[in-house]
């Protein structure tokens, strides 16, 4: 091979061929002193990405019984962390989790052991939910929607204390159907008359007393921003009570914006540009005053024709046009 000469060549694209190709290093050195040879050194070295390496059949022996020790000790890991419970089901599935900043689906092995039910990680080796199968007191599936509009079943969990634990799973059905069977053998009833509750969380977050919640949807809000960078649209939840219209914002969990009934004049339905990519869609712009002024609160949906029509009925006055600037 010729040697090739690039003066344009970064540390970078030095590193990239190293790893790629290779590096092969044989030298033999002699230290002397006076004439004298003290010191002999007879190196070989090669330096390469694994894959170059493995590829060449180089360290090929050590990686594979890295990977017999990694596979051994990862079983060991996960065996322990069940405490020897014998596993009845195994599949891919995800816990609805809402500690933390923001609610989150959490994804890894769902695994109906002979005493509980429980959620494991294999990469973290780390049970991310786990509840005794005495603790669960019903099971439910239901449609959930993710922010995209795609539908999936999930099946909740009545826990005590009321709670509720939502999964999703490669079977749904299935994994109800092991979980019951398995209660069933162990002779705990289930409550067969329980309903998932409508009012999640959040709505109760913000809810006053005697306030009914009359819409729902998932909307992305358009909010300002300061200094150079751009508003922005972001994704949450638009929810109309007999009170207010008001804005959740699902990553921060919290109320972005709030609109008294009393303040809202008029709503507007129209087609535009939501950004570079996002071209002709369907904007309801609501029109308010606020603190003498008036203020426009832009959303972007479904069913924003319908939101239209309850907020014309709520203000009971003729719907104007709204123009953005």
């Amino acid at each position: 091979m010729e040697p090739q000469r690039n003066t344009n060549a970064t540390l970078v694209d030095l590193l990239d061929r190293v790893l790629d190709k290779g590096l092969v290093i044989h030298a033999d050195l002699i230290v002397s002193v006076a004439g004298v040879p003290l010191i002999g050194v007879n190196l070989r070295a090669a330096l390469a990405g694994m894959e170059t390496m493995l590829k060449y059949g180089i360290m090929q022996a050590w990686d594979e019984r890295t990977r017999a020790w990694e596979r051994e000790n990862r079983s060991e890991k996960q065996t322990s962390l069940i405490h020897g419970e014998d596993i009845i089901l195994k599949m891919l599935g995800a816990y609805h989790s809402d500690e933390g900043i923001y609610a989150t689906w959490r994804y890894g092995y769902i695994c109906l052991t002979g005493k509980s039910l429980l959620l494991y990680h294999g990469g973290f080796e780390k049970v991310l939910f786990k509840t005794p199968l005495e603790n669960i007191k019903g099971l439910a599936i239901r449609t959930g929607e993710k922010f995209s509009g795609e539908e999936r079943e999930e099946l909740c969990l009545l826990l005590d204390g009321d709670r509720v634990a939502r999964f999703s799973a490669l079977n749904v059905d299935r994994l109800k159907a092991a979980i019951e069977k398995r209660m069933n053998e162990l002779g705990l009833a289930l409550e067969t008359d329980w309903a998932f509750p409508i009012v999640e969380e959040s709505i109760e977050s913000f809810l006053t007393t005697e306030e009914r919640v009359i819409s729902r949807e998932k909307m992305w809000c358009l909010i300002e921003t300061d200094g150079i960078i751009e508003d922005a649209w972001k994704p949450g939840h638009l929810y109309l009570t007999d009170k207010k219209l008001c804005w959740w914002y699902d990553f921060e969990r919290k109320i972005v914006l709030e609109i008294p009934i009393g303040n809202i004049i008029a709503s507007a339905v129209e087609i535009r540009d939501l950004s570079g990519f996002l071209k002709k869609k369907k904007v309801m712009d609501v029109l308010y005053s606020v603190n003498g002024t008036k203020g426009v609160a832009s959303f972007s949906g479904g069913a924003l024709e319908e939101w239209d029509k309850i907020l014309d009925t709520i203000v009971n006055r003729e719907r104007v046009v709204v123009s953005v600037q």
